[in-house]
């Protein structure tokens, strides 16, 4: 649910968290991104830094130039400005990944775990069957047959939560428990009802389906699409994954390894929430691709 009033909580003496509502869902994501822009745009005195995040805004501001009595009146004062849902557009960029399904370092990684942490079902098997898939072939058509809004970045440095644009594409699955201690970069996975990919060698609990060669963070700066970021992504950016066999995956790997490789992405346009509400409208959620 979307709150008519924002609620805010002190943390400590320099940050606020403004929540937006208590139910993760796309069009609360996408109140979110529109009120952290004119929060921005704004540039109100003492306001230092703004992390939107799925459901909520993390703001970081100097208390001695303003108090939290009067951040909290000026966010709920831009929150009240912003008009209507439907009538708000955001920019967003298009990013294509390819990626290689049931692959064989997830795989490893796996059997890494089961060997020294707990046994457990292979992790797509885990999606084939808490979603009623018919088998892998339908749980690749699946993942790869929508756009994933890019929800929120955070956690760690690069790490996107990404939501499927297209419901029918909805999966969903359990974490880890405990955790992995490692999984490879690169690594694609779905925890809740969200996708992630992993941007370093890092601990991990959602289960793996997948392994992309493009890299989303590079502190280096190798590569022509970091020359402005560390991250690749950006809060509303979109994502659609391109199943790649094993051979496309190693020819994308020696392009980034020998610092040549060009991300394909379709630089900014305009999402209006009130397109994307009339094509759901098209559609029957309730059929499986």
């Amino acid at each position: 649910m979307i709150f008519e009033e924002p609620k805010f909580n002190p943390g400590g003496d320099r940050f606020i968290e403004m929540e937006l509502g208590d139910e993760m869902s796309f069009d609360l994501n996408f109140l979110v991104h529109s009120v952290s822009g004119l929060i921005r745009e704004s540039r109100t005195k003492g306001i230092i830094e703004i992390v939107p995040e799925l459901t909520s805004i993390m703001i970081s501001y100097d208390f001695e130039q303003i108090g939290y009595g009067d951040v909290v009146q000026e966010m709920t004062a831009l929150f009240h400005a912003l008009g209507p849902l439907d009538d708000l557009e955001l920019d967003s960029r298009m990013f294509y990944l390819p990626i290689h399904y049931f692959d064989e370092w997830t795989r490893g990684c796996y059997e890494d775990y089961c060997a020294k942490i707990s046994e457990k079902e292979w992790d797509p098997q885990v999606l084939v069957r808490l979603n009623g898939l018919s088998g892998l072939d339908q749980l690749a058509q699946v993942h790869s047959g929508t756009d994933y809004w890019v929800a929120a970045l955070g956690f760690y440095p690069g790490l996107v939560s990404l939501m499927p644009l297209d419901p029918r594409c909805r999966l969903t699955a359990p974490k880890y428990n405990p955790p992995r201690t490692w999984t490879h970069k690169g690594t694609i996975g779905v925890g809740g009802a969200l996708c992630s990919i992993y941007p370093d060698e890092t601990p991990g609990g959602y289960q793996m389906i997948a392994r992309t060669p493009v890299p989303i963070w590079d502190p280096a700066q190798r590569l022509a699409a970091f020359k402005q970021s560390l991250a690749l992504f950006r809060p509303g950016d979109r994502v659609r994954f391109i199943p790649a066999t094993r051979d496309e995956y190693d020819y994308v790997a020696r392009q980034v390894e020998a610092g040549d490789y060009l991300h394909n992405v379709a630089e900014y346009q305009r999402f209006s929430i009130r397109n994307y509400h009339a094509w759901l409208a098209t559609i029957d959620e309730s059929v499986r691709f």
